[in-house]
């Protein structure tokens, strides 16, 4: 009840609750006041914003680039067939068309050896071209592919690696004419699959409640369940071949040795109550590392992770940021959606 009512003398007398129940609220607003300007306080603004937005006509989700030989050309895909084309470095991007019918198709991931070139997407989509980029072809797929295309790393000449959302890995040395299989062994369906420099893999399964690895050689993925009760959002491999893992409630954490797996130091929150989640991580340098997550929210490390400095200057950009990508320590993106990606401009001086 919202009163408290007695009797006295006959009459009935009413003393509401009404004051108490606003002072409980103003207590309450207070202190989530008060929580929201601690976890300012915990999370410095960078000195220098390095970062150029842009924005092109699209309403895509971008989800990968890659650059030629020449490193002012370069390709940008993303959800809708989205395909973008930069030819000054990445400073302004043109849209480009594929014949693809009309089937309805996600490109998943992009990669270049010299003017060799590889995406792929989803449903079941492998486009090949040999020439930068000035006219792509389509391989066929063959229907017993275990899953989707979810990524490719162009290896050398002719030679590519191809992984689907089900974990089954292959590799081609004749430019896609052939493919072996590595390992077919599913993980189920994955939330992500990231590959290190020297040929390893990690994955999250798509709900996030644990990761599996695989190392060349191996028949098989090795399951191993995350390191909380908190579900993962996205791993992958650190510049010393360590793992790094992003969970829910904005974690981050890294693996104690690249050979150890299932070895985990602390967890660290790089902003306290942190109501967004963290979506990739990529090292511009072995100690600086960028950290995107939803709600236009960047932050950088200088020393490996330790500590966190927080980019201010790009919180009004109307995008999510889901991947970071650093071509080098001179050129790197960040992409967004509904046409957002950002620049980095070393001009602009690095973020402290």
């Amino acid at each position: 009840m919202n009163s408290l009512i007695q009797q006295r003398d006959g009459i009935c007398a009413v003393k509401t609750r009404i004051p108490f129940v606003q002072k409980i609220k103003q207590v309450v607003v207070l202190l989530a006041v008060c929580i929201f300007c601690i976890s300012c306080s915990k999370v410095p603004s960078t000195i220098t914003n390095p970062w150029k937005v842009l924005s092109l006509p699209s309403e895509a989700i971008f989800s990968d680039l890659a650059f030629t030989s020449n490193l002012d050309r370069g390709w940008l895909v993303g959800t809708q067939a989205n395909l973008f084309e930069t030819t000054d470095g990445g400073e302004t991007w043109s849209q480009k068309e594929i014949d693809l019918g009309d089937e309805k198709v996600s490109l998943e991931a992009i990669s270049f050896d010299g003017d060799e070139g590889w995406i792929v997407g989803q449903p079941s989509i492998l486009l090949h071209t040999v020439d930068g980029g000035t006219n792509w072809s389509r391989i066929p797929l063959s229907s017993k592919l275990p899953g989707s295309p979810l990524g490719i790393i162009a290896l050398d000449r002719s030679t590519a690696e191809m992984v689907t959302n089900l974990g089954a890995i292959y590799k081609t040395s004749d430019s896609g004419k052939n493919w072996k299989a590595l390992v077919e062994g599913s993980v189920g369906v994955a939330r992500s699959i990231k590959r290190s420099n020297d040929g390893r893999y990690v994955a999250v399964s798509a709900k996030g409640n644990f990761y599996s690895t695989w190392e060349p050689g191996s028949t098989e993925w090795v399951p191993h369940q995350r390191t909380s009760s908190r579900r993962l959002q996205n791993m992958g491999f650190s510049e010393d071949g360590r793992l790094w893992l992003l969970a829910r409630g904005g974690q981050i954490q890294f693996s104690e040795s690249a050979n150890d797996y299932e070895a985990w130091g602390e967890p660290i929150y790089p902003e306290f109550s942190a109501s967004w989640g963290f979506l990739d991580v990529a090292y511009r340098t072995p100690q600086e590392m960028w950290l995107s997550g939803g709600s236009a929210n960047l932050l950088v490390s200088s020393d490996g992770g330790e500590t966190w400095s927080k980019d201010r200057d790009v919180e009004d950009a109307p995008s999510n940021f889901y991947k970071v990508v650093f071509v080098s320590p001179e050129k790197g993106f960040i992409l967004g959606e509904r046409g957002t990606i950002l620049k980095y401009v070393p001009e602009a001086g690095t973020a402290t």
